[in-house]
């Protein structure tokens, strides 16, 4: 073969080359390479919208039920949900543990470890929720209702709903799950389509069977569980069947196999536990308020007031806030994977920005215009309208302090350090605030003003000392990885 035949087999050869499609990258590289303020935005708006839709299926159900119910299923309503976070918020430390995994693996495009990860994380949270919580949960119920100082009538409200979503929690695990898997491997979008329609056939289910609809009856407070159960159960399915079909950027389907993998499983428990033991601590801190809100003179009032102003309108705030955690763990976690520790500690603080403006936001209508929030929830009682109207006004405050503390712990945490968070946790949200409110009970009295002073005492601390833990630099240096599996 002459040498212009040569070379015109090998232009002929490049050009075929040239035209074949390039292989799609796995992983969303913007994240470790582009801008930070985008790619901060990009991974927390659909967490956020997820995250207001999700929280509408509890104002729905707290403003039918406080419509056909009254302030009695309100305040069963937001002592059940209090009481339910605190059992399942176990489940959700696994979670954590997870995604610290799946950001840095992510961060170094190493597919299989990812979804070797995902897989090992679901198998052991289903496990906990299904032969643990579900028994666990049911028969435990009436003893919490009572650790909560809940008013008879409450109680009544309150057990059904409660047993109902401890038996079927595991479709909401599977949503927790997967959530903070696809975040953490850079896709925001999928789990934000998945919330929305979720959450409208919530309020769709909730709305029939709190107030009843033609043949089917009115289940009343009870009716928002199996609302919220069979939404989420039905997300569940497909989700399964997506993770395991590998239509997502992670997928249950890995060389590892499908036997419980107990190396992979201790570092889950090893970077998650922290984060569930802070977020147990952080709701039996709220646990143990509603008990100190239900020794006031006012308690039915106060409880009412408590549920609808802390439990839902100020889910305003940390609906931003925990989709810009979530955003900035992920964003921090996959830097530092990738090698890349002064870009991770930017991001955390252009996350901070962003929560510092939402929340103030939020805030100007908290402390202007309180009443009209709380009309929306159909609470009329002159009691519960006033103490909800100033919690709400000390919250507009509280709110810029819970927003930064957020953005700094998903930083903490999205790089492996999971034990600050705790310790600072335990300080600023139960030793700190219910501290605060026993000494007031055992000198002076304690008064609903006491309460929600001792609430924005504990966010103040909680943003300090966030802030000058993530400043030490001292997660830089923490090892994540897994074995190799040998096939």
């Amino acid at each position: 073969m002459s040498f212009p035949e040569r070379e015109e087999k090998l232009d002929s050869k490049r050009a075929k080359t040239s035209r074949k499609p390039k292989k799609k990258r796995k992983f969303d590289r913007s994240i470790i390479e582009g801008s930070l303020p985008k790619g901060v935005w990009k991974l927390a708006y659909p967490t956020i919208l997820a995250n207001i839709f999700g929280g509408l299926q509890g104002l729905v159900d707290h403003i039918v039920v406080g419509n056909v119910i009254g302030t009695v299923g309100n305040a069963a309503i937001g002592v059940s949900s209090q009481i339910f976070l605190v059992v399942v918020v176990f489940i959700a430390s696994i979670f954590t543990g997870m995604s610290i995994l799946v950001a840095r693996f992510a961060g170094a495009g190493e597919e299989d470890k990812v979804n070797r990860t995902v897989y090992q994380g679901f198998i052991t949270a289903m496990f906990i929720a299904v032969a643990l919580i579900a028994p666990i949960g049911y028969f435990a119920a009436p003893i919490l209702l009572d650790i909560v100082n809940a008013e008879p009538a409450v109680q009544m409200e309150a057990l059904p709903y409660l047993r109902i979503m401890f038996l079927f929690s595991f479709g909401m695990m599977i949503f927790f799950m997967l959530g903070g898997a696809l975040r953490s491997a850079g896709d925001a979008k999928t789990p934000m389509v998945l919330g929305i329609v979720m959450t409208l056939m919530n309020i769709v289910f909730s709305i029939i069977l709190i107030s009843g609809l033609g043949a089917i009856p009115s289940f009343g407070t009870m009716g928002a569980a199996m609302g919220t159960c069979i939404a989420s159960g039905l997300v569940a399915i497909y989700a399964f069947i997506k993770l395991w079909g590998g239509g997502w950027v992670v997928s249950l389907r890995n060389s590892g196999g499908y036997a419980p993998d107990w190396s992979v499983i201790r570092k889950l428990f090893n970077f998650g536990l922290p984060a569930g033991f802070q977020g147990i601590a952080m709701n039996v801190g709220g646990v143990m308020m509603l008990a100190f809100v239900g020794s006031l003179a006012e308690s039915a009032a106060a409880q009412a007031a408590y549920s609808v102003s802390y439990g839902q309108l100020f889910s305003l705030v940390t609906w931003t806030s925990v989709g810009l955690m979530g955003a900035t763990a992920a964003m921090a976690g996959q830097n530092l994977g990738a090698g890349q520790p002064d870009r991770a500690m930017a991001a955390v603080h252009t996350a901070a920005k962003f929560g510092l403006i939402g929340s103030s936001f939020v805030g100007f209508f908290f402390f202007f215009f309180p009443g009209y929030l709380l009309a929306v929830f159909g609470m009329d009682d002159p009691v519960a309208v006033e103490l909800g109207v100033e919690l709400l006004r000390v919250l507009s405050i509280s709110g810029v302090f819970v927003s930064v503390a957020l953005t700094y712990t998903g930083g903490l945490q999205g790089t492996g350090d999971t034990k600050s968070p705790l310790y600072i946790s335990i300080v600023s949200q139960v030793i700190i605030p219910l501290g605060i409110c026993f000494a007031l009970q055992q000198t002076v009295g304690l008064r609903p003003m006491h309460i929600w002073l001792a609430i924005l005492a504990g966010h103040f601390t909680r943003c300090m000392l966030s802030i000058i833990k993530f400043r030490q630099g001292n997660w830089q240096h923490i090892k994540v990885d897994i074995e190799t599996t040998v096939t």
